[in-house]
């Protein structure tokens, strides 16, 4: 089915986005395991997969609107110096790809596109998902302090 060529530009958009986040997750998640945050590590490594998941709908939804998936371009990555530089690294990207995926999904309605704008709702869910989890680990270290959040996050 020939896809809008706006809707298409877009999905590719939020491609390069998604592929961005899948390797800051997974170098953010390598360097919780080596320094012994085997927490961290295990939720930021499914938080890569989900985008991997992510990236892998918008892939096949660009095909299916006859369009091509651009895999090789990848945004500035924010790799955080310690777990709290992490955090609101990945805050940033999270709340980017919400405030993206919302602009999105009218403009798949506009262009009469319902099937990519559900996709994009059902992926923005998970971002918005992400986007609390993150929150609320910000919450623990400003109420517990980044030395007792960080001695939690050593137990798998």
């Amino acid at each position: 089915m020939k896809g809008n060529a706006k809707v298409i530009a877009t999905l590719n958009m939020l491609l390069a986005e998604e592929l961005t986040a899948i390797n800051e997750y997974m170098v953010h998640s390598e360097m919780c395991a080596n320094w012994g945050f085997e927490r961290l590590h295990k939720v930021i490594e499914k938080r890569a997969i989900d985008e991997m998941k992510h990236a892998e709908k918008l892939i096949a939804r660009i095909l299916f609107l006859e369009g091509t998936p651009v895999v090789s371009k990848l945004n500035p990555m924010h790799i955080g110096a310690d777990v709290v530089a992490q955090l609101k690294n990945d805050h940033g990207a999270e709340a980017t790809a919400v405030k993206l995926y919302n602009e999105a999904i009218p403009q798949a309605a506009e262009q009469g596109d319902n099937g990519t704008r559900e996709m994009l709702e059902d992926i923005l869910e998970d971002e918005e998902t992400h986007i609390d989890w993150i929150e609320s680990q910000l919450d623990q270290i400003k109420q517990m302090g980044a030395q007792n959040y960080l001695a939690e996050q050593t137990r798998a």
